[in-house]
């Protein structure tokens, strides 16, 4: 990771130097009260939220689209895009109403059929989806604002997964676009939601332009995660993409920028200096970190060669090597986010225990592997991602693989990681991610616990137990029949080694003091943020 040395101040003090002497026009003027300038985490490059698992997508989707519910900070799921629903006595039946004043941005309104569509597209990409198209009967539109669900059995986590806030989340679009195949993406930005993209100024590896939607009902509720009223209270959101962190730390400090996602920790000196930036925690859970295989080439399809590396993954290596100090961080042995309630220890001795370099050899050994390159994805402008590269890298030579770590930014890589095709046509071995803790809170929602091939996250792990396990999760009754199934599904992957679990750690984010209303949530909102 980077220290903080005499370079990197001098660095910092060459940054603050070239954004002080880029002239600003009045719009973009730091006293400008109604446009709100975010330096987003990366560059934007899939615009589709329910194509890919990136939150820079997730968190423009947020801008766009609307939900049809959401959850609140107590993990209660609430009504959004919905007014009124019924479940049926014997729980097959669901009929939901939309709320009055519901539009797209291109002036229709929101219908019944818009939403069963929405639906659909979501299902064949979601993991929650995935679960529930097992037991859909019929879903079909019920006049102009309704639609009405019938299912072969009870799926008692519905109402949750419509609400889930995060990764995927179901972001309601217009019929003609959600008809478009799930696996492909949806380039036409027609939302709900409560700001308008603005196709005429998005400059990729630049910039992305919102302005605020003023046709947009919000519900009467306060704001609490993704849930409550969406009150736009700016005219216009820029979100910047600026590759270096020094440059970044200088927009905001000088005040060419207003709100910076996702600093990196070494940074956060330079911004504390300033007494007019408010650093905070953007995230009220902890965000796991992980390793991710691909499982569909060699040598990583042979689960030998998975458990070779987690043989000799040491989590606070990894963790040190991303957030530095032991305060911004803790080891979790656990494929759920720790202090949840599905996290456990079962199987977790696999991780926990002594770091076994020979025992890894013999492994690799045993695999097969006869020095094929192992192409390790490298994302330079995501610490998370690019701190794990440069780890796993240095743990595969110690165990004499033949490593080749390519560099990129992330908006590549996110792109890249899709690819199913041989690693000298574009394929991949390894990457690196992080996630919000919400995402991996239990086995419905853990989109990297799905096992299902080629339907499941990048990767494509496949197997047959956990998914198993997984549905009589999402049917047991009680509590403590999930707490017992979430240990054997974590057994079974300490087993196959789905991916491995590095730890978990607390992001921070930092904004100008004139800037008031920021929703402390898993995703980046843009509603309620004023500047005073």
């Amino acid at each position: 990771m980077t220290r903080l040395t005499r370079r990197y101040f001098g660095t910092a003090a060459a940054a603050a130097a070239l954004a002080a002497s880029v002239p600003q026009s009045p719009a973009r003027a730091a006293d400008d009260k109604k446009t709100l300038r975010f330096i987003a985490q990366s560059d934007l490059r899939v615009l589709d939220p329910l194509w890919t698992t990136a939150y820079i997508t997730r968190n423009h989707g947020y801008c766009v689209f609307d939900t049809l519910f959401a959850i609140d900070a107590e993990f209660a799921p609430h009504p959004q895009m919905v007014g009124d629903f019924s479940i049926s006595p014997d729980q097959l039946t669901y009929q939901f109403k939309l709320r009055d004043g519901l539009g797209f941005h291109d002036g229709s309104p929101v219908r019944g059929a818009d939403c069963v569509a929405s639906v659909k597209r979501w299902m064949a990409r979601d993991s929650h989806g995935q679960s529930l198209a097992l037991v859909l009967d019929e879903i079909k539109p019920d006049g102009d604002k309704g639609f009405t669900i019938k299912l072969k059995e009870p799926f008692s986590l519905l109402i949750d997964a419509f609400a889930k806030v995060s990764s995927l989340a179901l972001f309601v679009m217009p019929e003609r676009l959600a008809n478009t195949d799930p696996f492909q993406q949806v380039t036409e930005m027609v939302g709900s939601g409560p700001l308008k993209f603005v196709k005429d100024e998005f400059q990729p590896g630049h910039q992305v332009v919102y302005v605020k939607n003023t046709d947009y009902v919000p519900r009467k509720e306060p704001p609490s995660w993704a849930s409550g009223g969406k009150v736009v209270k700016v005219d216009r959101v820029e979100w910047l993409y600026i590759p270096d962190q020094m440059t970044k730390a200088a927009a905001l400090n000088n005040g060419e920028a207003d709100w910076w996602e996702n600093p990196q920790l070494d940074v956060l000196p330079v911004l504390k200096a300033n007494p007019d930036v408010t650093i905070a925690r953007a995230d009220p859970l902890p965000n796991p970190i992980m390793i991710k295989f691909n499982h569909l080439l060699p040598p990583f399809d042979n689960v030998k060669m998975r458990q070779a590396v987690l043989a000799v993954v040491s989590q606070p290596d990894f963790l040190t090597a991303l957030a530095g100090d032991k305060s911004n961080w803790e080891p979790c042995a656990s494929f759920f986010t720790c202090g949840t309630p599905m996290a456990n220890e079962a199987g977790s001795a696999a991780l926990t225990g002594k770091r076994d370099l020979d025992k890894a050899k013999k492994l690799i050994a045993e695999a097969g592997y006869k020095g094929e390159k192992i192409v390790v994805l490298d994302a330079v402008d995501q610490p998370v991602a690019h701190s794990q590269a440069l780890v796993v890298s240095d743990l595969l030579k110690q165990l004499g693989t033949n490593v080749d770590l390519q560099a990129m930014d992330w908006g590549t890589l996110v792109t890249r990681r899709a690819s199913m095709e041989p690693t000298d046509k574009g394929g991949w071995n390894i990457f690196a991610t992080g996630w919000v803790g919400a995402d991996l809170l239990d086995p419905g929602g853990n989109p990297t616990l799905r096992t299902n091939g080629k339907k499941s996250h990048f990767g494509w792990p496949s197997d047959d137990k956990i998914e198993e396990l997984r549905a009589q999760w999402l049917k047991a009754a009680t509590v403590d029949e999930r707490k017992k199934l979430a240990a054997a599904i974590q057994e079974r992957a300490f087993e196959v080694v789905p991916y491995i679990p590095t730890g978990q750690w607390t992001p921070m984010t930092a904004y100008r003091k004139n800037v008031k209303g920021v929703i402390q949530a898993p995703p980046f909102l843009m509603w309620n943020v004023e500047k005073t």
